[in-house]
């Protein structure tokens, strides 16, 4: 997701939502397929997340040089 706008969900939603999704997965009693689906959408949660927590950086990062270049 280089360059792309953040995801329409938010971090903490998608966090929160990933954090749900491990707590099943983890808990077991689900079939196989709900388990393949569960571990799918926490594959595209956790890309969601790296998503926001990247462009955070490079908004942090762009933020630090503007500060450096002013001095």
């Amino acid at each position: 997701m280089t360059d792309q706008q953040p995801p329409a969900t938010s971090y903490e939603a998608a966090r929160e939502e990933l954090i749900d999704v491990v707590r099943r997965l983890e808990t077991g009693g689900t079939t196989l397929e709900e388990s393949l689906a569960l571990w799918e959408r926490g594959e595209k949660l956790a890309t969601s997340c790296q998503a926001w927590l990247d462009g955070a950086r490079k908004r942090l990062d762009a933020a630090l040089d503007d500060d450096s270049d002013g001095s």
